[in-house]
């Protein structure tokens, strides 16, 4: 696929798109289901919604990679920290604080006390919900030069091994543990302390695969057919824990979960090869402003679900199958016009958004 005018990449912005547009439904759908009856028709509904959306914080960090950690662009430390950690560090800050500062507001007092507890707490790391994001993020930055280096030298049978190293003991070994407790094969996995494949660093460096090599067809099809297996288990398999239970079971929308981590990978790399942008130029235009405000989306669009719970307006107020799309894109475009806004704030708009 093509790139815009101004040389960004067309589908990682329609990517990014998406994915903040799955975020929005992922967190409109949360709380409903777990008010929902377990094996209601509305729970059915929202779990297949949300199953189909977990997708999107993998595939975010995978964006951050295919670039951060391509060897062709330049990444002095200088620029890493000022113009990436600094970014996010400062954007934390504002935003953590805005956040605390509107539970501050709802429990009936406003200060300059209050503006220091809450600066205080988002230093803590107790923050709003969403924001954990931020936190991760910068980890994976500080680590990026080492991250970099592998890329550099690393062979394609490197990075496969380095793969099956995280599919195992960051994502398939730890959802047995989550479902079956077993205190021997979590011995093993502990005496072993790889933790250099934990966390979301396999996701991290999977974008740049992704981007940097090319697929045979046999590869691109199982991927995709192994896509809608990982949909298939999320959904299905929450459906029945949660049944089986008499309550919410989400152990299979963890991140890290292998059923989420094999639709992660369907979806970017359909994104690749087979959905495109039009070639028209003011189509390419659109959705790359869309994209380049898409991480003030991401921090904006909470206060949307917050207004819309003061509203007393949920997923549940009227049949799912609607609400869920119709609630979703409100949120989305009026978090895009709140992070537009910001964006155009002289010298300060590119650390809001």
């Amino acid at each position: 696929m093509g790139r815009t005018v101004d040389g960004r990449l067309a589908y990682a912005d329609l990517l990014r798109c998406a994915a903040m547009l799955a975020v929005i439904v992922v967190h409109v759908t949360g709380g409903s289901l777990e008010a929902a009856a377990v094996g209601s028709p509305a729970f059915q509904v929202l779990n297949l919604y949300d199953s189909l959306a977990h997708w999107c914080v993998p595939v975010f960090v995978m964006l951050s990679g295919m670039f951060l950690l391509d060897p062709k662009h330049s990444l002095p430390p200088s620029k890493l920290f000022f113009g990436h950690i600094l970014r996010i560090a400062a954007a934390l800050a504002v935003w953590g604080t805005a956040y605390a500062l509107v539970t501050q507001v709802s429990a009936g007092g406003l200060s300059w006390a209050s503006v220091r507890a809450a600066l205080y707490q988002v230093l803590l790391g107790r923050t709003h919900f969403h924001l954990w994001f931020l936190y991760m993020i910068i980890g994976l930055y500080l680590v990026t030069p080492i991250l970099r280096a592998f890329v550099r030298g690393a062979g394609r049978g490197d990075f496969h091994w380095f793969f099956l190293l995280v599919f195992l003991f960051t994502c398939l070994i730890p959802t047995i543990l989550r479902l079956r407790p077993s205190q021997t094969l979590s011995l093993y996995v502990n005496n072993l302390n790889l933790k250099l494949v934990l966390g979301y660093v396999g996701y991290y460096v999977l974008g740049y695969y992704l981007k940097a090599y090319t697929l045979s067809r046999p590869a691109e099809y199982l991927i995709y057919a192994l896509g809608v297996l990982g949909a298939a288990v999320t959904a299905g398999g929450t459906a029945w824990l949660s049944q089986q239970r008499g309550m919410l079971i989400q152990t299979l929308y963890n991140y890290d979960s292998p059923n989420i981590a094999l639709m992660s990978v369907a979806v970017f790399v359909f994104f690749r090869y087979v959905l495109g942008v039009s070639d028209e130029r003011s189509r390419r235009q659109r959705v790359s402003g869309v994209a380049k405000v898409s991480f003030g989306i991401y921090l904006a669009h909470v206060f949307f679900l917050i207004l819309l719970g003061r509203l007393g307006v949920s997923a549940l107020s009227f049949a799912p199958a609607l609400s869920v799309p119709v609630l979703s894109v409100l949120v989305f475009l009026g978090s895009f016009v709140v992070a537009w806004l910001l964006s155009k704030i002289p010298l300060a708009g590119k650390y809001l958004t």
